[in-house]
């Protein structure tokens, strides 16, 4: 069974494994120069012109594993060598011309860049503005506009090509959603990875400094092989002192941000960060209206370093906007470190953890609305719970929950604008929410009914039932 969709992730993925491993080992320093040629044995290339591109390459990758460019505030990152093998011209003709006589994308070309020569029409790219006038005026469809994927996955619109053809990001523009990290076909564009800050804390774990791992609630069905009690014994054999929900977190936030969104009347979630980088990036005069609450991740990590102060909190889960979200001031003190379900696995291979042969511990912590945070709907279902559980019945809550930046750009402008019928933006960047996260193990089709089930398994099943074990008010 395959543990991931590409080729892609396989490779980041044995990168990370053998940082991990050499990490662990004391290893690095004498070992870190031999991982290109490792993983790349040769002597033919299967994957660039030669091997000596494809190990290079694999350095890139090497040094992103260990933490990336420090001079680069950006968890996302372009690895210029392999950024080399898409189209460099935006529009180009197709086979489909003939040729015709009426030229109109000739004429509608405002630059003159459109010629014929032997009866088809040539684009001169040194003249050619790319402003597409000659694509809707073709009317054989001739015409063909080449988008890189990076561009196209990229909904904030913060990747075009600098003056070398590679990929750039407009750090102005970017979220950190990590959409361009996952559909890069050549893996040109990848996230930062914190995972020997994860192992430098698991390897000083001790009982004055335990280490904790919050696991979102996104991680059903992501590792098939095993349970989700197994991925716990997995985590502890790692080197965790305990493992506890974000889903817990999530039941905190609810029932914060049912109160707040009664007494204010309108809200914009605040859970997901690359939504809320969107909005601050794009919608700067609605800030006013995002919940102050933190989210789950950073909700949770406060409560655990409330109860024992010189614990380490290492959250785990699908996105790589937790890794940008980690660095702010307001949350930076209850979160470490943020890794994503593509490094746990990494971490478990890199020690021969078998999670399927694990006893399965028990993962209790959350209810059920704290659980179906995982998904679209599911936030603006729990605060809906948290009024009904808190006895507000003077306010109803009107959610739209928008799977997706575009569906959140079109919520967003509407609120700009006044005509938001309304009252509570659920914003969640990746399409279908958490469970759609560009850094998850796989990325096929999950419905709602595999997250609700995951709640069901819970042993609270109100919010008021998670908190209170809290002492939580």
């Amino acid at each position: 069974m395959r543990l991931f969709d590409t080729n892609v992730q396989e490779l980041k993925y044995e990168v990370l494994k053998e940082v991990a491993k050499l990490a662990f080992e004391d290893g690095l320093q004498d070992g870190i120069l031999n991982i290109p040629e490792k993983i790349v044995p040769g002597p033919d290339a299967t994957m660039r012109c030669c091997i000596y591109k494809e190990r290079a390459i694999v350095n890139e990758r090497v040094k992103l594993a260990m933490g990336g460019n420090k001079n680069n505030p950006n968890v996302i990152e372009v690895l210029n060598i392999a950024c080399d093998e898409c189209p460099v011209t935006q529009f180009s003709v197709g086979p489909a011309c003939r040729g015709c006589i009426a030229h109109r994308c000739e004429n509608a070309c405002p630059r003159g860049a459109i010629s014929f020569a032997l009866h088809k029409a040539v684009i001169d790219h040194k003249k050619c503005i790319n402003c597409g006038k000659c694509l809707n005026a073709c009317q054989y469809s001739a015409i063909i506009k080449n988008v890189r994927p990076c561009e196209t996955a990229c909904k904030s619109h913060a990747i075009s090509m600098d003056e070398h053809k590679k990929a750039h990001i407009d750090e102005s523009k970017c979220i950190a959603c990590g959409a361009c990290v996952y559909q890069c076909p050549f893996g040109a564009v990848m996230d930062k990875s914190y995972i020997l800050d994860a192992i430098n804390l698991l390897r000083e774990n001790h009982t004055d400094s335990k280490v904790y791992a919050i696991i979102a609630p996104s991680i059903t069905g992501q590792f098939k092989t095993a349970k989700i009690g197994q991925v716990v014994s997995g985590l502890k054999q790692l080197g965790f002192y305990n493992v506890v929900e974000a889903a817990l977190g999530a039941d905190i936030v609810a029932h914060k941000e049912a109160k707040e969104l009664a007494e204010k009347k309108f809200l914009t979630s605040s859970c997901c960060p690359a939504f809320v980088a969107y909005l601050l990036k794009n919608f700067p005069d609605l800030e006013e209206h995002i919940s102050h609450n933190l989210s789950p991740m950073a909700e949770i990590g406060k409560y655990i370093k409330s109860v024992h102060p010189s614990s380490k909190v290492i959250f785990i889960g699908p996105c790589t906007a937790k890794k940008a979200e980690v660095k702010k001031d307001s949350v930076k003190q209850y979160v470490d470190v943020v890794l994503t379900f593509e490094e746990l696995q990494a971490l478990f291979d890199s020690r021969d953890i078998k999670l399927s042969s694990l006893p399965n511990d028990v993962l209790d912590n959350a209810s059920y609305f704290g659980r179906i945070f995982a998904r679209s709907g599911g936030l603006s279902d729990a605060v809906a719970e948290a009024l009904k559980e808190q006895g507000v019945t003077d306010f109803k809550v009107s959610p739209i929950p928008c799977s997706g930046i575009e569906e959140c750009r079109t919520a967003l402008l509407k609120a700009s604008k006044g005509v938001l019928k309304e009252n509570f933006i659920e914003g969640m960047a990746c399409n279908d929410g958490c469970i759609g996260g560009a850094a998850c193990l796989t990325h096929d089709a999950k419905d709602r009914k595999l997250v609700d089930d995951y709640g069901r398994e819970a042993m609270e099943k109100t919010i008021k039932d998670a908190i209170d074990i809290l002492n939580f008010t």
